[in-house]
């Protein structure tokens, strides 16, 4: 029954990610002014990144309780600090260089911030398959 529930809650993280990537932030983008646009992605990536970084942890530890330490452990551990990184790192430098007007700092942090997600994304489908 965990095991049934760790791939729930790994294909939710998956689905959280391709709903924000290809639903929220182009909806926002297209119906929102620039500076509300920002207001609101500003206010919604930590919640974006917290919530699967969380989720992440409870997979993390249901594979710990299973004792299943293998490859799927490490792709999800990734994940995990990857969300971390994005939130507590990434994003922070991607609004600075923004409000700075610091245009091609900001689109390469913005790109690896894209990157990021990609990646974590493939592992994730990998996990699943």
């Amino acid at each position: 029954m965990i095991e049934q529930i760790s791939i729930y809650l790994t294909a939710m993280i998956l689905g959280i990610m391709l709903f924000f990537s290809f639903v929220i932030a182009p909806v926002v983008f297209t119906t929102l002014d620039e500076e509300n646009a920002r207001k609101f992605i500003r206010r919604i990536f930590p919640f974006y990144y917290n919530v699967n970084l969380a989720i992440s942890i409870i997979v993390l530890l249901a594979f710990l309780f299973l004792g299943k330490l293998g490859n799927d452990f490490y792709l999800v551990f990734v994940v995990a600090i990857l969300f971390a990184t994005s939130n507590y790192l990434l994003m922070p430098l991607i609004n600075k260089y923004r409000d700075e007007k610091q245009d091609k700092k900001f689109k390469y942090s913005h790109f690896i911030s894209v990157v990021i997600n990609f990646v974590q994304m493939l592992f994730l489908v990998i996990i699943l398959i």
